[in-house]
C-alpha cells in the first residue's frame, strides 16, 4: 500500500513547496510606503536657544573675615535693602582683638607723656648746661620713638574695629538673594561665597551657546527674545558677554543677552527662548525626523529616480524646534524620507507618498 501512496504523495508535496516559494518571492518583492520630501529653503531659519531671565548685577557676597555664623538674617528669595544686614559671624574673637588694641593704644599714651616729660625736662636742663647734648638727644630720640609706637597702634586699633564691623554682612545694594550657600553654625574663610545678590535694575537672559558653533557668535550681534509668559511678543536684543571658556560640564558657552528696549517686564528666574539669525544664509532644511546617525555619521534616506533607496551622509548646522539646516549632502532636488528613516536600509525600494498619503511621482515633481 505504501508503494501505492508514494507516487502520490510526492507530486503533493513539490506542489505545497513550489506554493511557499512563490509566497516568499512575493514578500520579499512587497514594497513599502516612504512619505518624502524635497530640502527647503532655510535662508530665513533661525537658531532658538532656552535661556533664563537674570539680574544685569548679581555680586557674590562673602564676609571679609574668617568665622562661624552665628545668625542667618534673610531667605533665599527674599528682597533687601542696601546696607540691609544678611549674616553675622560669632562677635566674640574680634571682640577681644579690638579690646586688645584698644589696651596697646592707651598704654602707647602713657608711654608717649613720660617720655615727652623726660625730653622737656632734660631740655630745662640742657639749656642751663647740667646734661650733655648727647644725653637730650636720646630723650628727644624716645619722645619720637614713641609718637610713632602711638601712631602705629591707633592704626591696629582701627584695623580691629573694621574687622569688628566685617562680622556683619550687609547687602551693598537693593535687590533679591538669589542663592543662599551658608547654614547658622557653619565655618566659613574670608571671601567664601555666602550669598548671591541679584540686584535691581537692568534684566538680562542667560543662554548656553554649543561649541560646535560657538565661532558663528559675536558679541553685539542682534538677537530676539521670548518670555514664556509673554508668547506672543518678541523683544529685540543684543548677546551682551560671551564666555571666553566652556562649563566643563557641559561643554557650553554661556552667553548674556540684553534687551534694546527700556525696562522690561521679566521677573527672575522665568524662562525664555532666544532666536538667533545667523550671518551666513543656509541653503535648505530638512524635518528633524529625516536624520539619522550611526558611527558618528549623519545622514538622511534620498530617494533615486527608480524609487530605491540610498544613504546620503550630510554635514548639518544648529538644530531647531522642527527642523535643521543641511549645509553639505543635499541639493534641491532631492527627495528624502521624512519618517520611520530607523527600519530602511540601503538599496530598498519604496512608494514614495507625500503627507496626505497621495502618491509622489519624482520624475515629474521637481
Amino acid at each position: 500500500m505504501l508503494r501505492h501512496f508514494l507516487p502520490l504523495a510526492l507530486p503533493v508535496s513539490f506542489a505545497l513547496l513550489l506554493s511557499a516559494c512563490g509566497q516568499e518571492g512575493q514578500q520579499q518583492v512587497t514594497i513599502r510606503p516612504a512619505m518624502v520630501v524635497q530640502p527647503q529653503p532655510a535662508s530665513a531659519a533661525v537658531a532658538s536657544y532656552p535661556g533664563e531671565v537674570r539680574a544685569r548685577f548679581e555680586p557674590e557676597l562673602a564676609f571679609r573675615i574668617a568665622g562661624k555664623v552665628s545668625r542667618r538674617l534673610v531667605e533665599e528669595g527674599q528682597r533687601v535693602k542696601a546696607n540691609q544686614p544678611l549674616a553675622e559671624l560669632d562677635p566674640q574673637d574680634v571682640r577681644l582683638q579690638l579690646e586688645a588694641a584698644r589696651a596697646q593704644v592707651t598704654a602707647a599714651e602713657a608711654n608717649l607723656s613720660l617720655v615727652q616729660a623726660e625730653r622737656d625736662r632734660y631740655q630745662k636742663l640742657l639749656e642751663r648746661q647740667l646734661v650733655s647734648r648727647s644725653q637730650y638727644d636720646n630723650a628727644e630720640n624716645l619722645y619720637r620713638a614713641g609718637q610713632a609706637r602711638l601712631k602705629q597702634v591707633r592704626a591696629e586699633f582701627d584695623v580691629a574695629g573694621n574687622q569688628a564691623g566685617y562680622a556683619v554682612l550687609r547687602a551693598p545694594q537693593d535687590g533679591v538673594i538669589a542663592k543662599r550657600q551658608v547654614e547658622v553654625g557653619q565655618v566659613v574663610a574670608a571671601g567664601q561665597t555666602v550669598f548671591t545678590l541679584a540686584a535691581d535694575g537692568e534684566r538680562e537672559v542667560l543662554i548656553s551657546l554649543p561649541e560646535q558653533n560657538f565661532a558663528r557668535f559675536k558679541v553685539g550681534q542682534p538677537v530676539s527674545v521670548e518670555l514664556w509668559s509673554q508668547p506672543q511678543e518678541r523683544f529685540n536684543g543684543i548677546i551682551r558677554e560671551l564666555s571666553p571658556a566652556a562649563d566643563p560640564r557641559s561643554r557650553t558657552f554661556a552667553a548674556r543677552i540684553t534687551f534694546n528696549a527700556g525696562k522690561v517686564q521679566a521677573e527672575l528666574g522665568q524662562s525664555a527662548r532666544v532666536f538667533i539669525q545667523h550671518d551666513e544664509q543656509v541653503p535648505l532644511a530638512v524635518p528633524l525626523s529625516a536624520l539619522t546617525a550611526e558611527n558618528g555619521q549623519t545622514y538622511v534616506w534620498r530617494v533615486d529616480a527608480n524609487n530605491t533607496l540610498k544613504r546620503t551622509p550630510v554635514r548639518v548646522g544648529a538644530f531647531g524646534e522642527t527642523s535643521v539646516p543641511v549645509l553639505e549632502g543635499l541639493s534641491p532636488s532631492d527627495w528624502v524620507v521624512a519618517a520611520g528613516v530607523h527600519v530602511l536600509h540601503e538599496g530598498q525600494q519604496v512608494r514614495p507618498v507625500d503627507r496626505s498619503n497621495r502618491v509622489v511621482n519624482l520624475a515629474t515633481k521637481e
